[in-house]
């Protein structure tokens, strides 16, 4: 039996191309993601391992805060100069090191922001007994020694083309400064390897720049002789309070934990669709093993007559989906190494600077690439070979065109009902994770049923193909001819546009929700805040209040709180202006209460809290840990943008550790234009750090945020897609080869070539719009479910249909079919009439 599952192997090799394309790009993908996150893991492990060889023991301060609660007044332990010189003298300790960080913006030559809203930081130089700080290695100029000084890593320095002697522009709170490139430095640092960028003060400067009366981290080395362990008993004996202490080796391990974290998630979400597409490939090999059994049907029944038994020929059947699965995950496994190579170079040209190393090709990558490769195929091919054993003997006399049987279909069309129908149960479920799994348990059902709903769908596109005569009439019968064939390759395709359509209505739906938001809560014409929210200095905005073109500002300056036994988060505003700069709902009260000292309650807390407009509650600050009492001026509704309570300024900033603003809204006289954005653009000097926005800005970065990810969606999604391609492909072409005698015989009373093309181009557009109109209808479902349990979180959520992309997706599925059908048109048109008789 291996040698006829060998022989038959080879005998069609051309037909079983696809089924081996479609488990290769599937194994590939699942081989490719293992390669790139071990090695990418790997290399940032050994890279940021580097980055702690200056560290036997750190001392880091608890995340705890002293009190009477949890919610008291926070203190951070004394990690300054005096534990320093403590800690330089003890016994073991070789050198002493104290660091700080914080975000840092740097200005490019062109006045833009370097290193991205989150990737630039600004450090300390802190120099030890021989003058150098271990953590930064300079190539160029020297370390900064004066406030007018700054030091740049050299890939900051590569792209923006500074050099040493530069005058660069930075800020670190709102304020522009100037400053010299002292030097340039190589560095470990895991932000600047991932493609940030690293400013470096002298240790005075930072101290101030970063708003730091302390140091974040105390890092001694032991000296040599001295183990970690030793040191670290040491250095227990003068730790402050609230303060602890963690070795080198401890803390690499912690550093190895994060990256594998990372990348495992990393991982994860590649996996899964790497999943999707190997779960079309299933469609695929069915369809292949299915019609090869078809096609075998005297030679399968023949075996059975001179003595093979069911399980040998299943048994036949399942070596030769073996022998095309471990051919498809070999070259699967060796394209993954090549995927994963090139995807490392794609994201390096983008900007990621990913760290160098060797390639990672992990022994347990190879099982699973070639596990994957084999049971996947298998598992498709086994009810093929299954029908393949219940052939009988007597078959061998029969016509090698099997019909399939009505009692399969019945039973199918039972089980994917009964499966639609517990979806459907699923849905009216309160609980959210439910609703999710109903909704694809009836894709599930759906799938099921695609040989069912295939007929009423194919008879509905009977007058679009009239104009095309005979071959429109000859290819939609050809279309319902196996229905069990015509529903397999068309869910292929369904299931990738099901995905993307759910995620286009989610997306579209989510930035019209944003848009809504940002146009009903924000009167103000501009939004002044730091590029990643960092608090913004009390200055800025009185700059802004001196110039003329400017009607009214007010801060947003956040902090938290306990009112009435639960946590709340603070807004100070200013009462005189806040009513003109946001739109408040209110379902009682108004904002002319702040005014009088009262305070604005969304309507969940004031539920929560029972509260409601005119009341009394009190109001516990985090910072100092004081009381107040507030009283409710009025109760609004909140949303994603505005919530939690507002109060007076003068209330709140009393009880602030340091008066800062989280942003500072805006309202110009003459509205929104560019000259008015000018005008607060110089007023601010020009600042990199900060971000001036107004409602259509606000709105497009939520909304290219949600595009980005979604064109990511399309890219991983694209593989299964493509599988999908594949499907249709081999479906037509195994088709076109099953049908040459029919073919023959169309030709031989005068169908001309042309028209055979035409025909079998016309069953793929079919087909290939049966799984797209399919898919949309799903999609359009799941998104909708999916929007249901958005919409319990976000106020503004409600459901757009995006008719643009619906119709584009459509345009692409007739596209696919018209290409899918190309070599089995041009194979059918080629076949010779009288030979193609003959072959029955």
């Amino acid at each position: 039996m291996f040698r006829t599952a060998l022989r038959n192997v080879l005998t069609h090799k051309a037909r079983l191309l696809m089924t081996v394309l479609a488990v290769m790009l599937g194994v590939a993908f699942v081989s490719g993601t293992l390669v790139f996150t071990d090695t990418f893991g790997n290399a940032y492990k050994n890279k940021s391992a580097k980055s702690f060889d200056h560290v036997s023991v750190a001392i880091t301060s608890d995340s705890t805060s002293s009190g009477d609660d949890s919610h008291g007044p926070k203190q951070k332990p004394e990690l300054t100069d005096s534990l320093l010189k403590k800690a330089d003298g003890l016994p073991g300790a070789g050198s002493v090191l104290g660091s700080v960080s914080g975000f840092t913006a740097l200005a490019d030559k062109d006045g833009k922001l370097v290193g991205g809203e989150w990737g630039t930081t600004g450090a300390n130089y802190f120099p030890g007994k021989d003058g150098k700080d271990p953590r930064y290695d300079f190539t160029e100029g020297a370390a900064p020694k004066s406030a007018g000084d700054i030091a740049l890593d050299s890939r900051t320095a590569g792209r923006t083309g500074y050099k040493v002697g530069d005058s660069v522009r930075y800020s670190t709170d709102g304020p522009v400064r100037t400053a010299k490139v002292s030097g340039i430095f190589d560095t470990d640092e895991g932000s600047v390897v991932a493609g940030g960028s690293l400013v470096v003060f002298d240790n005075k400067t930072a101290l101030k720049e970063l708003n730091k009366n302390q140091y974040d981290e105390i890092d001694v080395k032991a000296a040599a002789g001295t183990s970690e362990a030793a040191l670290e008993k040491s250095v227990e004996k003068i730790l402050p309070k609230d303060s602890s202490t963690m070795t080198g080796g401890e803390l690499k391990a912690q550093q190895d934990d994060m990256i594998e974290e990372q990348t495992s998630s990393m991982s994860q979400i590649l996996l899964i669709f790497a999943g999707i597409a190997l779960f079309v490939g299933i469609f695929i090999i069915a369809n292949t093993f299915t019609m090869l059994v078809a096609q075998r049907t005297k030679e399968l029944a023949l075996m059975r007559a001179v003595g093979a038994s069911r399980r040998q020929v299943t048994r036949s059947v399942l070596i030769e989906a073996f022998l095309v699965g471990m051919i498809a995950a070999v070259s699967g496994f060796a394209l993954g190494i090549g995927v994963a190579v090139g995807l490392e170079s794609l994201m390096n040209s983008a900007g990621a600077s990913l760290p160098d190393g060797p390639l990672v090709i992990a022994p347990t990558t190879i099982v699973v690439a070639l596990l994957i490769g084999v049971v996947v195929t298998m598992l498709a091919a086994w009810l093929p070979g299954r029908r393949a054993a219940r052939i009988p003997p007597v078959a061998a006399m029969n016509s090698v065109h099997a019909t399939p049987t009505v009692r399969g279909l019945v039973v199918r069309n039972t089980i994917g009902s009964l499966i639609v129908a517990l979806g459907a149960v699923m849905l009216f479920m309160k609980d959210n994770y439910v609703k999710s799994g109903g909704a694809g348990v009836m894709l599930v059902g759906v799938i099921v049923l695609t040989p069912l709903l295939s007929r009423p769908f194919i008879a509905a596109s009977a007058p679009l193909l009239k104009p095309f005569g005979v071959t429109g009439k000859l290819s939609r019968l050809n279309s319902v001819r196996n229905p069990r064939r015509t529903a397999s390759t068309a869910a292929a395709l369904m299931i990738g546009l099901t995905l993307i359509t759910a995620m286009t209505v989610v997306a579209t739906s989510m930035s019209t929700a944003i848009n809504k938001m940002a146009a009903g809560a924000m009167k103000a014409d501009y939004s002044v805040s730091m590029a990643n929210f960092q608090p913004l200095t009390p200055e800025v905005r009185e700059k802004l209040d001196k110039l003329p073109d400017v009607e009214a500002t007010t801060p947003l300056r956040s902090t938290y709180g306990e009112a009435d036994g639960g946590y709340v988060s603070i807004s100070g505003v200013d009462p005189k202006t806040f009513g003109k700069l946001v739109g408040l709902d209110f379902t009682s009260g108004s904002v002319e209460g702040l005014k009088s000292g009262g305070a604005l309650v969304d309507t969940d807390t004031a539920k929560e809290k029972g509260l409601k407009a005119g009341d009394t509650f009190p109001l516990k600050f985090d910072d100092d840990g004081k009381k107040v009492e507030l009283k409710v001026a009025g109760v609004y509704e909140g949303n994603e943008m505005l919530n939690g309570l507002f109060a007076p300024t003068s209330v709140v900033d009393p009880h602030l550790t340091k008066v800062v603003d989280k942003q500072v809204l805006v309202k110009m006289k003459g509205g929104t234009s560019d000259k008015a954005e000018d005008t607060i653009v110089d007023a601010l000097g020009d600042n990199p750090a900060i971000t001036i926005q107004d409602k259509d800005a606000i709105s497009n970065q939520v909304a290219g945020a949600i595009n980005m990810m979604l064109n990511m969606l399309y890219g991983l999604l694209a593989m299964a897609v493509l599988i999908a391609v594949l499907g249709v492909i081999n479906t037509l072409a195994m088709s076109v080869f099953e049908r040459k005698h029919e073919i023959g015989m169309l030709r031989a009373i005068g169908l001309d070539r042309a028209k055979v093309k035409q025909m079998v181009r016309l069953e793929a557009v079919i087909i290939s719009l049966f799984g797209a109109v399919l898919g949309i209808g799903l999609g359009l479902f799941m998104g909708w479910v999916a929007g249901g349990t958005i919409s319990n979180s976000v106020s503004t959520y409600s459901m757009e249909i995006p008719l643009g992309r619906i119709v584009i997706f459509l345009g692409i599925a007739a596209l696919v079919g018209v290409l899918a059908a190309m070599w089995p048109a041009r194979s059918a048109a080629k076949l010779n009439p009288l030979m193609a008789i003959k072959s029955e």
